[in-house]
């Protein structure tokens, strides 16, 4: 699983990466198909925006969440993403 984290009117310093990093880690435990992510940290103003696409055997799966503080931001995103793999897995389980 290969981790690309961009950020936009933001400096991506090294505790956001290994938090990303620590929390991308549940979708591997979950599904260990996941060929590549890229994250996208946002800054507009008051906004925190977090968006991934994440590459799985087959599929593209995209999530974006925005709040006021750029962790919780994170975590609603590794939630929705969480959800998704999910039910690709089964999906893919029942073919």
């Amino acid at each position: 699983m290969q981790i690309q984290i961009t950020g936009h009117h933001i400096e991506v310093t090294d505790s956001i990466k290994n938090y990303v990093n620590e929390k991308f880690a549940k979708l591997e435990r979950h599904f260990d198909q996941v060929i590549d992510i890229h994250v996208i940290l946002e800054v507009e103003k008051l906004a925190q925006k977090a968006e991934a696409t994440v590459q799985v055997n087959g599929n593209k799966l995209f999530a974006e969440d925005t709040q006021e503080n750029l962790y919780a931001a994170i975590d609603n995103l590794i939630d929705k993403l969480d959800r998704q793999v999910l039910k690709h897995k089964d999906k893919t389980q029942n073919h």
